[in-house]
């Protein structure tokens, strides 16, 4: 039996890290997003985000299997309670069960914290590609996330056109008086 964990993620599991998002920058269109960033580059994302959200790994026999955090949604005070989420699992790692697990872990530390709406931006194609295909967003469904609206051909890469949707869930309840979302190191 294969021992799996999940843990808060260092700044020295960068490199681990950027390895599985390289294979998505490079073969696939799940991000938009061109270039593998350098390693330093990386690290500032992952302490940017560490300083307030959780940025959390799932390790299967000490090797990293995926990675998970939230960012904010907008830089407005009005939208603390509401995040963005993110996932990635190694190539290898997929549909085992261990992208359920990442995530649940991820929506409990920030029901902690007090976070209410999770939102995740996917890539969407009109028909599935080599590039892309329909399982992020059937993934986040299968979690309890609802479509909330979709962008039309907003991104290109690889020589196709591809649209975004958001989807969203609901993790608690909206009050009249909503206490202060909990900064995560403070948790």
């Amino acid at each position: 039996m294969k021992d799996t964990i999940i843990r808060t993620a260092k700044l020295e599991d960068a490199k681990e890290i950027l390895d599985i998002y390289a294979y998505y920058v490079e073969h696939t269109a799940i991000t938009f997003e061109y270039a593998v960033p350098s390693l330093a580059r990386f690290q500032q994302r992952m302490k940017n985000i560490m300083q307030r959200y959780p940025y959390i790994v799932v390790e299967r026999d000490g090797k990293i299997q995926g990675y998970a955090y939230a960012g904010p949604f907008k830089a407005r005070d009005a939208y603390d309670w509401s995040c963005e989420t993110t996932i990635y699992l190694a190539f290898s790692a997929q549909k085992c069960g261990l992208g359920r697990k990442l995530y649940e872990e991820l929506e409990q530390r920030l029901y902690d914290m007090g976070i209410l709406n999770l939102y995740a931006c996917i890539g969407y194609p009109n028909v599935d590609d080599e590039y892309l295909t329909k399982n992020s967003a059937q993934f986040h469904a299968h979690l309890g996330f609802k479509k909330a609206g979709t962008f039309h051909q907003c991104g290109y890469k690889f020589g196709h056109w591809y649209d975004m949707i958001w989807m969203e869930k609901m993790i608690g309840e909206h009050e009249k008086e909503q206490p202060n979302v909990k900064f995560y190191d403070l948790i």
